[in-house]
């Protein structure tokens, strides 16, 4: 199957699988939800690690702009899959944490910034292109991770975050290189499935709890602007220029 479930050592892993590059379309955002809530109300499992294969190119390419243009009418349920695999990972009973290779665009970012903690292994990069594909979104999850000039430096050129800047502003809590990223991912998980579940579940709803704004209601914000834009000509021509030659269109 292209996204796994798995649990052992009370650490559920999902596990990302699509090729070619972990760009998800509609039907399967919309079945990271139900995984999410399905390992993370697992009385076995007391915490979730959430990565890519290890041999997948990268982390999450995002949605698929391709089921995108060739069916507009799917981008309110693509909106929703989005929205609620963010939620869904940001309520998780216990804590989230992912681990991340090489690309983290768009809705990757959105499940970095929802998650508890990342890793990232030395080769990692996070990208919010929207600007460039004729979208909006993925500020509001970003922002969790990174200070605000930063976040919109980042959103308005549609440039990458080397993984050492977002180690250095504290988005990342470890670095570590790319062949042992899965290992080490596994040993900081099993630091916290030592721990009591009780005591997990009680601190994540504390900690969401001394969030000072309300993440998936401010992604909720953001993706009218994603509706708005995406119904205007412009998005169409970016769509078709990433679709033609994965370039940005000019403007």
């Amino acid at each position: 199957m292209p996204i796994t479930l798995t649990i052992r050592d009370r650490i559920a892993e999902i596990v990302f699988d699509v090729p070619p590059v972990n760009a998800f379309d509609s039907e399967t955002w919309m079945s990271i939800p139900g995984l999410v809530r399905e390992a993370s109300s697992n009385p076995d499992a007391h915490v979730v690690l959430i990565r890519a294969a290890e041999t997948a190119r990268g982390f999450c390419g995002g949605v698929d702009i391709k089921e995108m243009q060739a069916h507009p009418e799917r981008i309110t349920v693509l909106n929703r899959g989005n929205y609620l695999t963010f939620k869904a990972i940001h309520e998780a009973e216990i804590p989230v944490v992912v681990a991340a290779h090489k690309f983290v665009i768009g809705g990757g970012i959105g499940m970095c910034g929802a998650s508890d903690v990342i890793l990232a292994a030395d080769d990692a990069y996070f990208s919010l292109p929207e600007v460039d594909r004729g979208a909006m979104g993925g500020a509001s999850h970003l922002s969790r991770m990174l200070p605000l000039h930063k976040v919109r430096a980042a959103f308005f050129t549609g440039g990458t975050i080397p993984v050492a800047e977002a180690y250095r502003l504290g988005a990342v809590e470890k670095i570590v290189p790319r062949a042992d990223l899965v290992a080490e991912a596994q040993a900081f998980c099993g630091v916290i499935a030592g721990k009591s579940r009780k005591a997990l579940v009680i601190a994540k709803e504390a900690l969401n709890g001394l969030e000072p704004r309300d993440v998936d209601r401010g992604y909720r914000w953001e993706q009218g602007f994603t509706l708005e834009m995406y119904m205007h000509e412009d998005s169409q021509k970016a769509r078709d220029a990433f679709v033609s030659d994965g370039k940005a269109a000019t403007f």
